[in-house]
């Protein structure tokens, strides 16, 4: 039996889907299972790894962990307690290896959970996403309201990755051998600019948006006002450092799934209806 934590999220629901389709039993976690919509085929329970001690893992031999709550430590043994085998960690690619401080809170939070895993007997394996291209839903109430987006950083120049895509390796990391110490750094396939991605969905919407270009103190106004301000400074810090110095794809999807990752502009296609 396979856990997957964060079974409703936008990744955890495909590796949900992926592990059924391969025919393999799946638990899928979530503080809500009433009001959860789950593909059919799976176990269905409540847990929280806010507090460790409701995770389901009876019978569990491998894990697909969000890098959620303040107790990694306290979760990692529960998992060696309960004989947990396997663990596939969506972490980020924020995290430095070999460096004696972390660059910012959410790089700080992954690696903790990172460090208590390595640190185990368990089997694992480390997802390390670039910027997730579902991060655009950001703008989707403005896009709903006209065809001005304002926003930091139109230049920041990502990589960024496919839900789906993510949740591929994670479901052949879960289910195959030959992924243990894996640190996967999961890119899309090319780098595009912020600008970019907004001109990609407006034409999967058929509508010529334009990016307003706003300070990083206006930004950062408006967004503590939904995130800690350590967790937006960090988002805001990376944006900023990706506007000089662009990310570069990895091909470490291809690797693992022996196909190149969808697009942007795929993505954008497939959420045109988020957008409003």
């Amino acid at each position: 039996m396979i856990l997957v934590t964060g079974a409703t999220g936008s990744i955890g629901k495909h590796v949900v889907a992926g592990l059924l389709a391969r025919g393999l039993p799946v638990r899928a976690m979530t503080r809500e299972p009433a009001a959860a919509r789950i593909v059919p085929g799976a176990e269905v329970v409540r847990g929280d790894l806010a507090e460790p001690e409701t995770l389901p893992l009876r019978g569990i031999e491998a894990v697909y962990l969000m890098a959620m709550g303040d107790a990694p430590v306290e979760v990692v043994e529960r998992f060696e307690r309960a004989r947990v085998r396997r663990v596939v960690l969506l972490s980020t690619s924020d995290v430095l290896d070999g460096v004696a401080v972390q660059p910012d809170e959410v790089a700080v939070r992954h690696h903790r959970f990172e460090a208590a895993i390595a640190a185990s007997g368990l089997e694992w394996t480390f997802l390390r996403p670039n910027e997730l291209a579902g991060n655009a839903l950001h703008w989707a109430p403005q896009i709903a309201a006209g065809d001005v987006v304002h926003a930091p950083f139109p230049l920041a120049c990502t990589v960024p990755i496919h839900e789906r895509d993510v949740a591929e390796v994670a479901v052949r990391a879960l289910a195959d051998d030959g992924h243990r110490g894996a640190k996967y750094a999961l890119t899309g396939p090319a780098a595009i600019t912020h600008a970019e991605q907004l001109r990609l969905i407006g034409a999967a919407l058929g509508r010529s948006l334009a990016f307003a270009e706003i300070s990083a103190e206006q930004a950062r106004a408006q967004m503590t006002r939904y995130a800690p301000a350590p967790i937006v400074d960090a988002v805001l810090g990376q944006l900023a450092a990706a506007a000089t110095r662009p990310h570069v794809p990895t091909g470490a999807v291809e690797q693992v799934i022996g196909r190149p990752p969808r697009g942007f502009a795929d993505w954008a296609v497939e959420h045109a209806a988020d957008f409003g």
